[in-house]
């Protein structure tokens, strides 16, 4: 009997939170519970009032008592001793015919020896449990599957402990007739398949895949090492991953599930372990879910972040939202990926199509061309991190989700060749730590929420972007789009606790629906060209609390709708200041609102903070030094001291726009919240 519950009944749950107000403005009532099945574009404003919950792999997957169990004794197992092109059998339930060894019952064998050109071979019809114990083992196949699972119950592969083991197959593999393409692994399973114990075992795939099972596939513990032809580790209907040390080389996918037909399965659950994954596509990849509770990961996609696509369109040319992309002049502007095209990859199950159609005066030809999907996590449905600790440097995104993404805690530190955390619905981030240091968009989705956690992002075009539009890439000669989202108006960056510093050539906050602000704290870097903004929102940017700071061109600077509770400031200097240039802001009493040491050159800035008072009197300062203590440019505590007073004003509006001369009016940039970008050329 299985032992997984239905996917979609422990989905991602939706939790309407309170943490703003767009769930009443867009007339919808948010369920207690839905499943992230149930979240469509039509129904993304409802998502952006809301929190993921993560699942956990408990959620998904039990463990039998006998995946976990490894003792075995001599008196109640069968002895299979392998000795080159032969094998001896002491006991019952398999025999050795023509250089293989095959095992027709239920029961425990231990096989120590080596096999030099051979196969193992479990064909048990009574549906029982067959356990094979490692206990020492070098098995070589030459034109088929080392071990062959053909039917069985549920088979148990035992690394014994204080072993290594070792399976390997040819290049080519030799089947009956045309019809026929099994078994296709090095160790190949028709049944359910666990693997535990704590020796090693070694598998060199020649031909094709690692370790298949056309079933679950579990993996309770060992160190597992594969180099594989194609994909390195693959369960049909699941893979669940209690513990281990496991490493992957792989042309294809690291680790992935492919059942897409059922959505109760096609998902990957991971408890703990270490793992180091290089994989010429996808790191680990699932048909449906992929939830991580913790472990210890490296991986590397597609050659890595150098390899990834070179992107065009908005790049600082005043085009504004990415819906934009595409009508540019076609000259690289800032925020243009300067990394080359990404190799050529072998063809794999795995793949992206994409068309490029080429018109002359007389004809117009279109062509399909296939590119590798070289992302680092990778699900159809939601990605749920609970924990872990993660190292990713991967061509294309290095966690996507065609559905929701839930970072509950754990460190990820990522270099991406697109996205850095990609979500087509909702990413939510509530906990831990999240340091992208190369990426062309930080994180995307059609709704982003940060409640909690510290999350730096450096991208070559916009930091946050939500519900982004049209990416575009140039791809074999000719465009090819993605990120495509639907309904940008009704999409919201909701930022609630927590702390998110950006670092941006394009837009810093890029939201193509609207900002809500209640907390934590924001650090905008950039962009230093006219064509970007610091801010970047189409309908309005309500704040009510946290603080604000956000440093960058004046071009097309926005700051927070005259319609927020809470105050803001905006400030255009009349020349371009040198990054690390204080920004000192300081009451009528001479406390302290904020000191902050922009990263990139700028000259315009942006703060709000619940310390600034209606009818209260400022004073802004540009340069000199503070003794307190900085993170990301924002100190705290100490003393500040020498810088040269700029302006002094009073607060009289809710956002009060200045200059060097004093209080003026707001940019020609305001759209219908006070800040949209709709004036844009």
């Amino acid at each position: 009997m299985k032992n997984y519950i239905t996917v979609s009944k422990i989905g991602i749950l939706l939790l309407c939170a309170g943490l703003m107000s767009a769930c009443s403005n867009n007339n919808t009532t948010a369920q207690s519970e839905t499943t992230s099945s149930e979240l469509t574009s039509s129904q993304s404003g409802a998502a952006s009032g809301v929190q993921l919950a993560s699942a956990k792999l408990s959620d998904l997957v039990t463990f039998d008592e006998e995946d976990s169990t490894t003792a075995w004794t001599a008196d109640q197992s069968t002895d299979i001793s392998l000795a080159g092109t032969s094998a001896v059998v002491a006991g019952a339930g398999a025999e050795s015919k023509d250089g293989s060894v095959t095992i027709t019952a239920a029961g425990t064998y231990v096989l120590s020896g080596k096999l030099n050109d051979g196969q193992v071979i479990v064909n048990n019809q009574d549906e029982g449990t067959v356990r094979l114990v490692l206990n020492g083992v070098n098995i070589t196949d030459s034109d088929s599957a080392a071990i062959y699972i053909k039917e069985a119950g549920k088979v148990i592969i035992t690394l014994e402990d204080g072993t290594e083991n070792s399976v390997s197959d040819g290049e080519t593999y030799v089947y009956a007739d045309d019809t026929t393409d099994e078994p296709s692994a090095a160790i190949f399973s028709k049944a359910d398949l666990t693997i535990n114990g704590t020796g090693k075992l070694s598998v060199s795939a020649n031909y094709n895949d690692g370790i298949t099972s056309k079933d679950d596939l579990k993996i309770m513990g060992g160190t597992i090492e594969v180099k594989a032809a194609d994909d390195g580790i693959v369960g049909k209907d699941l893979v669940a991953i209690q513990d281990g040390s496991i490493s992957i080389k792989a042309e294809g996918d690291g680790i992935k599930s492919t059942n897409d037909t059922e959505t109760d399965k096609g998902f990957i659950a991971i408890a703990a372990g270490t793992f180091d994954i290089k994989a010429g596509n996808d790191g680990i990849q699932a048909e449906t879910s992929l939830v991580i509770d913790g472990g210890t990961y490296t991986v590397v996609t597609g050659g890595g972040s150098v390899n990834g696509e070179v992107k065009t369109g908005e790049q600082g040319a005043g085009m504004g939202m990415r819906g934009d992309r595409g009508q540019g002049t076609g000259v690289q502007a800032p925020g243009t990926s300067e990394t080359p095209p990404a190799g050529t990859m072998p063809e794999t199950p795995t793949q992206e199509t994409s068309t490029t159609t080429t018109t002359t005066t007389t004809t117009t030809t279109t062509t399909e061309s296939e590119t590798a999907s070289t992302k680092g996590l990778k699900a159809g449905g939601d990605i749920s991190i609970n924990n872990g600790t993660f190292t990713i440097d991967s061509a294309d995104d290095a966690v996507h989700s065609d559905s929701n993404v839930a970072l509950a805690d754990g460190e990820l530190h990522i270099q991406s060749g697109d996205d850095g955390v990609h979500a087509d619905s909702l990413v939510a981030i509530s906990g831990g730590m999240i340091d992208i240091t190369k990426s062309y968009e930080g994180i995307e989705g059609a709704n982003i929420a940060i409640s909690g956690g510290e999350t730096n992002v450096v991208s070559s075009d916009d930091g946050v972007n939500v519900a982004g539009g049209n990416d575009e890439a140039t791809v074999g000669g000719g465009p090819q789009e993605q990120d495509q989202f639907s309904e940008a108006a009704a999409n919201v960056l909701t930022i609630s606790g927590g702390t998110l510093t950006v670092d941006a050539t394009g837009d810093g906050l890029d939201s193509n629906g609207s900002i809500v602000m209640s907390g934590g704290t924001v650090i905008v870097n950039g962009p230093t060209n006219g064509g970007n903004g610091s801010l970047d929102y189409d309908g309005s940017f309500e704040q009510s609390g946290g603080t604000l700071m956000a440093a960058g061109s004046s071009g097309m600077a926005q700051a927070p709708s005259d319609t927020s509770s809470q105050h803001a400031i905006s400030m255009t200097f009349p020349q371009t200041q040198k990054a690390g240039t204080l920004v000192h802001l300081e009451d009528s009493e001479g406390n302290t609102i904020l000191t902050f040491a922009p990263s990139k050159d700028y000259q315009s800035v942006v703060i709000s903070s619940p310390e600034l008072k209606d009818s209260g009197s400022y004073t802004l300062y540009s340069g000199g030094t503070s003794s307190g203590s900085e993170t990301n440019g924002l100190y705290t505590d100490g003393e500040y001291t020498g810088g040269t007073k700029v302006v002094a004003f009073e607060i009289t509006s809710n956002v009060t726009w200045l200059n060097e001369s004093g209080v003026t009016t707001a940019n020609t940039n305001q759209g219908p919240g006070g800040g949209g970008g709709k004036g844009r050329p």
